[in-house]
């Protein structure tokens, strides 16, 4: 299995519109068909010295293997997005893991 994790910096100057299309547009792809569970959310309300919780958005994705991956990252579903949304985020993290 590999796992895809990505975490989103949104701007600051987002009006709550532009939040709202970013989210819709991030749970859209959940539709690409190589993805095998599809999870995002928002920091939890923890306050710990070692939980990072200043990122907006995070996605979780998994797949069957790194081809499900590498396919996720052409798909023209995720192109668009990235297209869409890039001017949204000031800073994108992403971890992945097998």
């Amino acid at each position: 299995m590999f796992h895809h994790l990505v975490f989103f910096y949104l701007r600051k100057d987002l009006t709550a519109a532009q939040r709202s299309d970013f989210e819709s547009k991030l749970r859209g792809l959940s539709r690409i068909t190589s993805i095998t569970s599809f999870t995002i959310g928002r920091p939890a309300p923890i306050e710990r010295a070692v939980v990072d919780s200043t990122y907006d958005f995070a996605a979780m994705i998994h797949f069957k293997d790194k081809a499900g991956h590498d396919a996720y990252q052409i798909d023209p579903m995720h192109l668009e997005f990235v297209a869409a949304c890039k001017s949204y985020w000031s800073t994108v993290k992403i971890y992945d893991f097998e």
